[in-house]
């Protein structure tokens, strides 16, 4: 931190603002000192601090993982370690073990640029295995193995674009990347299956929104879409704020380069496998609920009567695929009204994180590590340390039942209602959360964010930070409560304390 002409530091000291922080600060000697020394930190910047946070959990979440890297599962030790990896199993089951290429060769049903990184990994562990052979100094290990540890390092490597994007897109918070290096979400599914990918190149690209480079923003979305679906839901938020802002063309320009990218990937692959690539098209028209959705615990608790009832082997839930897509549908209207007649434009990442989050809780398929998708969004949208700390260990904690659930009652695994406890506990986290950010959307001087520092915006907005409404559902009237946003100054560490009682 450079300090300010008068002696302040020039951003938002956590230790002063947030209770969770000053509580924790007490372990090493209390709050920073109104008086003490900033700006002269030579190596170790709050950059470098947040990335070391994330290197350290992501070498707990290794030591995690190690039972199950080298493939022998014996004993269902994938599950009573709780070390499960989708990485694992498809590396055979997709042929990468013999050298196949994903959709020229396999059927993979994941986005291209997911296939990708599977081939990236596969390569990188043979080149691993070659070596060790040809100078007898590395140590052997089996193929799958050096497979996964490439996997989980490609994958570390995104974690660490994320905290660096996240920081980058905070404005005058940079110590709020600490929540993306000291997550639990990112310890228990870290190397989970390959979303990293996806969320580190959609942060990328809210980076580059920040930055205010919109075609730069629009490729990196374009290509996390080539990864994972859900950034779609990122430029439909910049929809919706640019058209109350009037920037529609500069959405435009966002939109055509995320389109550019996206095909740039995909055309290549659907010319020469065009079957295999329409495998994860098809596969999500085909899908029935997944366990923890409340659709599925809808359907357990009818005895399979609600919906499309049984189904037949590959039958699609036709029922089920259209009241999902009617329920996003009202949530995308319920978000844009909220964006249009909200007293002061929302921040980008409270419009983002309500769209992926409603998304999550109506979608039929939420797999354990799409909860990673909300990480980067929460702390951008609300970064309040015991409310991210409390929805991130109902995460944490679901992971322990399903796996225990798989696990079967006759090897002292669990019954299904834990696991359903566990993920209706979940799905209230995230409502909760949600909630939180509603109001302050519709309450703006209680957006932490904005009330942190004189005059703070949307530090995310980019060509939308301060920019004027053209598109409005209410009248500009004030609202109680609405304030003028010009923030205040960081309290001092006395009047934190005093807060926080």
């Amino acid at each position: 931190m450079r300090p300010s002409p008068g002696g302040e530091p020039d951003r938002v000291v956590p230790t002063w603002t947030d209770p969770v922080a000053i509580q924790a600060s007490e372990a090493v000697g209390g709050p920073w000192g109104r008086h003490a020394v900033t700006g002269r930190a030579l190596f170790w910047t709050p950059l470098r601090v947040c990335l070391l946070f994330t290197t350290t959990v992501l070498a707990l979440a290794w030591v995690k993982q190690a039972p199950c890297s080298d493939g022998n599962w014996a004993g269902w030790v994938q599950y009573t370690h709780f070390c499960y990896s989708d990485t694992v199993p498809l590396y055979g089951l997709h042929g990468l073990d013999g050298g196949a290429i994903p959709y020229l060769d396999s059927a993979v049903e994941y986005p291209v640029l997911t296939g990708l990184l599977m081939l990236t990994a596969a390569g990188l562990g043979r080149a691993y295995d070659a070596l060790a052979s040809a100078t007898g100094v590395l140590p052997a290990v089996p193929a799958v193995q050096s497979y996964y540890v490439a996997t989980c390092l490609l994958l570390s490597l995104c974690a660490l674009l994320v905290t660096r994007a996240v920081l980058g897109a905070s404005g005058r918070r940079p110590w709020d990347a600490a929540m993306i290096g000291l997550s639990p979400l990112l310890f228990v599914h870290a190397f989970t299956n390959w979303d990293l990918l996806a969320v580190a190149l959609a942060s990328l690209g809210l980076w580059a929104w920040a930055r205010r480079r919109p075609v730069l923003a629009g490729a990196l979305l374009g290509l996390g879409v080539a990864a994972k679906l859900y950034p779609v839901l990122l430029l439909a938020a910049l929809f919706l704020l640019c058209l109350r802002a009037g920037r529609l063309r500069t959405w435009l320009r966002t939109a055509v380069a995320a389109g550019v990218s996206w095909l740039a990937v995909n055309v290549p692959v659907a010319v020469l496998a065009p079957e295999n690539w329409s495998r994860f098209f098809r596969l999500n028209g085909e899908r029935p609920a997944d366990p923890d959705t409340l659709w599925n615990i809808a359907i357990t608790v009818s005895d399979g009567r609600l919906f499309d009832g049984p189904l037949a082997d590959g039958e699609a839930p036709a029922v089920l695929n259209a009241v999902v897509a009617g329920a996003v549908l009202a949530l995308v209207a319920g978000v844009a009204w909220l964006t249009l007649a909200a007293p002061v434009r929302p921040r980008l990442a409270q419009v983002a994180f309500l769209l992926v989050a409603g998304f999550l809780l109506l979608n039929k398929v939420w797999s354990p590590q799409f909860s990673l998708w909300l990480l980067p969004l929460a702390v951008l949208a609300r970064p309040r340390w015991r409310a991210l700390l409390l929805w991130q260990a109902t995460e944490a904690v679901l992971w322990v039942p399903r796996l225990l659930w798989y696990l079967g009652t006759d090897n002292r695994g669990v019954e299904v209602q834990w696991f359903f406890l566990a993920v209706t506990l979940r799905d209230l986290a995230v409502v909760v959360l949600m909630a939180l950010v509603v109001r302050d959307v519709w309450y703006p001087d209680g957006d932490v964010v904005r009330s942190s520092w004189p005059g703070v915006d949307d530090p995310a907005g980019g060509v939308l930070d301060h920019a004027p409404d053209v598109r409005r559902l209410t009248s500009p009237r004030r609202r109680p409560g609405s304030g003028d946003l010009v923030g205040a100054r960081p309290p001092s560490p006395q009047n934190a304390r005093e807060d926080t009682r």
